[in-house]
């Protein structure tokens, strides 16, 4: 009996001295939960694409013959219709906000240099007859937009619009009955600006996107000046241009960046 005591109290205290050291032991920490992806924040950038515009330009024949004759004895209305495409390069700089749900506000200022070219010809049927050549050059685009999106995580769906101006340089030249012209107009023209895009962010700071842009300017009439004839005259141009284009953005100042 005595030895049954015995064994039974050894266990005993055994078993408190294990509770004991485990006790000591330090507690495992729980896994770190990384914060929820935010897009609030703000985000500087560059930007590689393509343009291709449409340009109507009415009317350059009665331009010349007009200026040529003192008085307006062109018959009928001539459009020139310009494709100018080239390549778009330029920045970007914008800030968002992520409602609690998955809602993207933001607003974007934009610009860009573009190498958008074309010509074409018009017969001019009072010369004998005679040939003028229509040229139109777009230098640059700016915008200002306001952007609504929503979010997948790291994947922003988006659209936007807003203002926006182009820089356009208008040329007529060529030889009306043996003399030569070249008349000059440059603008700078108001319009608006709408499109849509996808952003990814690929690191905490780093995102790309692609996008779509439909640019419209409208029907304006533009100056056009010959300095070696000292004519004076003008055209109207209806243009719009359609961007297409990739950019990557730097992030910085997010709340869960």
């Amino acid at each position: 009996m005595k030895t049954l005591l015995l064994i039974t109290a050894a266990a005993m205290t055994l078993t408190f001295a294990g509770i004991a050291s485990a006790a000591d032991l330090p507690l495992k920490a729980a896994p770190r939960v990384a914060p929820p992806f935010s897009w609030t924040g703000c985000y500087l950038g560059g930007t590689l694409g393509g343009a291709f515009a449409r340009k109507d330009v009415t009317d350059p024949v009665q331009l010349v013959q007009d200026s040529f004759n003192g008085a307006p004895v062109t018959q009928g209305i001539t459009t020139a219709r310009l494709s100018p495409d080239g390549a778009i390069i330029g920045g970007q700089i914008g800030c968002d906000y992520q409602f609690a749900g998955n809602a993207v506000i933001g607003i974007e200022g934009f610009a860009a240099g573009l190498t958008n070219k074309s010509s074409n010809d018009v017969l001019l049927p009072l010369g004998s007859p005679d040939i003028a050549t229509v040229q139109a050059t777009t230098d640059f685009l700016t915008s200002v937009t306001g952007r609504l999106g929503y979010a997948f995580d790291s994947v922003l769906v988006y659209g936007r619009g807003g203002v926006a101006m182009a820089g356009d340089k208008y040329v007529v030249f060529g030889s009306f009955l043996g003399t030569p012209f070249s008349f000059t107009g440059l603008e700078n023209r108001f319009g608006w600006v709408a499109g849509a895009g996808v952003e990814w962010a690929f690191s905490p700071h780093w995102s790309v996107n692609f996008e779509y842009d439909y640019y419209g300017f409208g029907t304006r009439s533009v100056t056009m000046f010959d300095a070696g004839n000292v004519f004076l005259g003008s055209v109207k141009v209806r243009q719009d241009i359609q961007v297409a284009k990739v950019g990557l953005n730097f992030h910085s100042w997010g709340l869960g960046w």
